[in-house]
């Protein structure tokens, strides 16, 4: 079951960094029931949890009844998360992948991206055994506290969403448009590579015309320096 466009939702986000964050603190202002876990223990998440009043959890439980869970890491940590760790999330769970393969300046060479042509959500979806909807891949961590608009104000900007699961990724673009963006589909999961690092859309801050013409027009190789 999905839940109501505009209810409050239970939200768990792994990863407490720039992006992570600061959608913990957007999403628990909008009314959300908020997790946030890292790799670190939810020890040295208290600061954000009493800025926000997220829930500070292991990993192993912030998808624990979750309807959107948001894996918010480097792209090398995803194969390391705990077995199963979406177990215990909501049936028809939405996951929302940030991640970017950054092979020179962090995550190393993964051969099933390099190699075999896997886009770096579908390499993600395959460590977690369950589909995503990447999301926010592009978007500047500022932004999400600062650059969020009124529907219809000529400043709004948007965000490309993919993902295989239109069930999910109208859940996502739903909750992109509670932040104060537009949202464009930008396809499947196999599309995603058209949001990636190096190609026109990542971070760039427009309107809905303009990120779909960026969208369409990324190039098809992925750029020398993001490769391995």
């Amino acid at each position: 079951m999905r839940p109501p466009e505009g209810r409050a939702m239970k939200i768990g986000i792994i990863g407490a960094g720039n992006i992570g964050g600061n959608l913990t603190r957007r999403l628990t202002a909008l009314g959300h029931e908020v997790s946030v876990a890292n790799s670190r223990g939810p020890h040295t998440l208290t600061a954000l949890a009493e800025e926000t009043g997220a829930t500070p959890v292991p990993v192993e439980e912030a998808a624990r009844g979750a309807e959107v869970v948001v894996v918010t890491i480097p792209l090398k940590a995803v194969p390391d998360l705990p077995s199963g760790v979406l177990d215990g999330a909501a049936e028809g769970v939405a996951v929302i992948d940030t991640g970017n393969y950054y092979p020179q300046q962090r995550d190393g060479r993964i051969a099933a991206i390099e190699d075999e042509g896997l886009t770096e959500s579908r390499w993600t979806a395959q460590q977690l055994g369950h589909t995503v909807v990447k999301a926010f891949n592009g978007t500047y961590a500022q932004d999400i506290l600062d650059r969020g608009r009124p529907a219809g104000d000529p400043d709004r900007i948007a965000l490309p969403v993919a993902g295989d699961d239109e069930a999910a990724k109208r859940v996502v673009r739903t909750l992109v448009d509670e932040l104060g963006f537009d949202s464009v589909d930008a396809g499947g999961l196999d599309d995603s590579w058209r949001q990636q690092p190096g190609t026109p859309v990542y971070g760039l801050r427009a309107g809905v015309d303009e990120v779909t013409k960026a969208l369409a027009d990324a190039p098809a190789e992925r750029p020398a320096d993001h490769r391995g």
